[in-house]
């Protein structure tokens, strides 16, 4: 069927050049083709402009995809939703919409290892990249050794700058691993750096009450959470370990030994 000009497809069309940089064809184009009496060049054109946006998008879609190193089957669509808490899966889901994203919330996962927060959360940063936005995963004690490294090249400053580019950085298992003091403080630098500028999504294992055992500093402790708590989204996972349900299925002999 062929696409019938209307005024709605020109100001697409000028729209679309205007997000390509191409100001002279945005400005001209449309009234120069509507003046000679070319509408149906001018529908074609629009047919051709949208080609090419959805082309972009897709190219945009897979840098980001890869520039996230998200783990690739941690989707929506593979996450088993009965193991899932439904407020925390409706709740990601609404998150999914990015919102939180422009206003530098930060978004916090809580629960015991297994429940499914790393898996909620790589699906939240699957939705974010296919929705156009820039997001990091990074298990934490990974970012933490990067950065203390470039503390020691006394090229911090450099490093989270880098990370700027991203809308979101997920920190994964925050607390798995005990920090040294050092690790600690360049953690709290980044923290700080992001606060109120960039968004954090967080997993850990560990509720507030416990997190002086990866600050070491009370006062630390209290200005992190202050931090990351002051716009945030908390969700809890309440519920056993997955991991720990799927062994049990794989071994029944060992399960029924131990609830004889």
């Amino acid at each position: 069927m062929t696409t019938t000009y209307t005024p709605t497809l020109g100001t697409r069309i000028s729209t679309l050049f205007l997000e390509w940089k191409l100001p002279t064809l945005s400005a001209e184009i449309v009234s120069r083709l509507t003046a000679a009496g070319h509408d149906e060049a001018l529908a074609l054109l629009a047919e051709v402009c949208e080609l090419e946006a959805d082309a972009r998008k897709e190219r945009r879609v897979d840098r980001l995809r890869r520039a996230s190193k998200l783990p690739a089957g941690k989707t929506f669509e593979s996450l088993d939703r009965d193991r899932v808490p439904k407020a925390a899966f409706l709740k990601v889901q609404e998150l999914a919409r990015g919102d939180f994203l422009d206003r530098a919330d930060n978004v916090l996962l809580f629960g015991l290892p297994g429940v499914g927060k790393s898996h909620l959360a790589c699906a939240l940063g699957h939705a974010l990249v296919e929705a156009g936005r820039s997001v990091l995963f990074t298990p934490t004690y990974q970012l933490v050794q990067t950065l203390l490294a470039a503390r020691r090249d006394l090229t911090l400053p450099k490093a989270l700058r880098a990370l700027d580019v991203f809308d979101a950085v997920i920190l994964d298992d925050l607390g798995y691993v005990q920090q040294t003091a050092d690790e600690a403080e360049v953690l709290f630098t980044l923290m700080a750096e992001r606060y109120e500028r960039r968004s954090l999504v967080i997993t850990s294992n560990l509720v507030f009450s416990e997190w002086n055992r990866i600050f070491k500093s009370p006062m630390t402790t209290a200005a992190a959470i202050d931090r990351l708590v002051h716009h945030a989204t908390i969700i809890e996972i309440d519920r056993g370990s997955v991991r720990a349900e799927e062994a049990k299925k794989r071994n029944p002999k060992k399960k029924n030994e131990e609830e004889g």
